[in-house]
């Protein structure tokens, strides 16, 4: 048996239990023999990121969940093969992410990027359980609340646990957040309110998909939150943008007869 590199109290997240990065980050949350994982990355990894769990004496029969933060492809490619070595566990995720992973599309779940030659072999994924805002997860003695935060992609769930939130893809250690793609559903307003929702709570600890854990901080937040309020008002952000002022500025500049030069 491995020693059990514990993240927080019941929390192990399988790339620092390895010291290695697989991919995206992939938590293990348990309460007494049962326990759950939040996403799985791609597929080549998965025989040997169970193979792990195993090691740490998890019963592989006790995996109750395979959650599914979001749809996108470098964090659901591998659910296939998870289920087959995990079969008493239920694959859930929000009903945007099931209308994804069920019809297979590889354009909403960056399985296919023609424009950077990207092409992921993604399988049909079959959704045991819907996940809604305010539902709860039991494992064990413990129950995780289910946040439902879009913004970067079309049903991203948030996971609340105590004092810590597994927050997707909505923040990470640098200030980054999430990629903004029309194509990938993405929405810039929810992304705002998502994240003001993560900034305002009491939630001690973010665990995003991607890196490192780190504190909710609110002033890194806001940076991110400015951020994307200007990225509502900009054309570099296309169909994401609400608006554009310019063209308005445009229309008035025009009626009243103003030269450019004046």
């Amino acid at each position: 048996m491995l020693e059990r590199r514990h993240l927080f109290p019941n929390v192990i997240e399988l790339n620092y239990q390895a010291r290695r990065r697989f991919g995206c980050c992939v938590y293990l949350v348990y309460s007494g023999a049962d326990w759950l994982l939040t996403d799985i990355g791609y597929e080549d990894t998965v025989d040997e990121l169970i193979d792990l769990v195993r090691q740490l004496d998890f019963s592989l029969v006790n995996c109750r969940y395979l959650v599914a933060t979001h749809a996108d492809a470098d964090h659901v490619q591998g659910f296939l093969r998870a289920k087959e070595l995990l079969p008493e566990a239920k694959l859930v995720a929000h009903p945007d992410a099931r209308r994804i992973l069920e019809s297979n599309d590889r354009i909403a779940s960056f399985a296919e990027i023609p424009a950077q030659n990207i092409s992921i072999e993604l399988p049909s994924l079959k959704i045991d359980q819907d996940l809604n805002e305010g539902d709860q997860l039991e494992i064990g003695d413990m129950r995780v609340e289910v946040w439902h935060t879009p913004g970067h992609a079309a049903g991203q769930l948030a996971f609340r646990c105590g004092n810590l939130l597994f927050s997707g893809d909505n923040i990470f250690r640098d200030g980054c957040v999430g990629s903004i793609d029309a194509h990938h559903g993405s929405d810039i307003p929810d992304f705002i309110d998502s994240l003001r929702r993560i900034q305002t709570s009491d939630v001690e600890w973010l665990l995003p998909s991607h890196g490192p854990a780190f504190r909710n901080d609110r002033s890194l937040l806001q940076s991110a939150i400015d951020r994307l309020e200007q990225y509502q008002h900009m054309a570099d952000f296309g169909t994401c943008a609400v608006d554009w002022p310019l063209l308005d500025q445009w229309e008035d500049e025009l009626a009243r007869g103003i030269h450019p030069a004046d």
